[in-house]
């Protein structure tokens, strides 16, 4: 669970970074996907949860 959250933080951090809404939204689903990968998870959800929270950014404009 520890490593979860801190590969989560840690692609938020390079996710804002990104200079467009689908550079922000590809990355953050590349992200996820290889988050998941590192931990065991489905990389399929990671990808999907990684996207969704980078749109969730970029729509919110807190990235």
């Amino acid at each position: 669970m520890q490593k979860k959250f801190i590969a989560a933080v840690l692609s938020l951090f390079i996710v804002s970074a990104c200079a467009t809404p689908e550079e922000t939204i590809a990355l953050g689903a590349a992200l996820g996907a290889g988050t998941a990968l590192a931990t065991g998870g489905n990389v399929a959800g990671g990808a999907l949860i990684g996207g969704g929270a980078a749109l969730i950014c970029e729509a919110t404009n807190t990235c």
